[in-house]
């Protein structure tokens, strides 16, 4: 899982040790992600709304991947997210026949016949069991 950060508003030191000291945390999911939201000062609570907001801007910013998680961390306007965003599947491409491929499924009859018939090449084995 990768993380992303993305600050809103600038959050200072000093808001950094308040919220250690005075915070108050809730935990929720919202459209499937789970969001931490950690308060540094008395106030409005975040809304669904707003974090499907947060959880939107997250995936438009981040579009090789989705929103997998979210903390939050409120301090009166000011509001730091951290984005947890979900792994990205790796596709495996080959050169065959001179053509980049992932797979071969949507070939015609054609090139697989030709990618069939092609000369497969091999390394050779190496008996490199005498060192000099």
């Amino acid at each position: 899982m990768s993380t992303a950060y993305a600050t809103v508003v600038p959050v200072s030191t000093k808001t950094v040790s308040r919220v250690a000291k005075e915070a108050r945390s809730e935990t929720r999911t919202v459209d499937g992600v789970k969001t931490v939201i950690t308060y540094a000062t008395p106030g409005v609570p975040v809304t669904d709304e707003e974090i499907r907001a947060y959880i939107r801007r997250g995936n438009l910013q981040n579009m090789n991947t989705i929103v997998d998680g979210l903390n939050l961390v409120v301090d009166g306007e000011d509001v730091e997210i951290t984005y947890d965003l979900a792994p990205v599947p790796f596709d495996r491409i080959r050169r065959i026949t001179g053509y980049l491929v992932g797979t071969m499924d949507r070939w015609n009859d054609a090139k697989s016949a030709e990618e069939h018939d092609r000369v497969k090449h091999s390394m050779p084995s190496c008996s490199c069991t005498d060192v000099a």
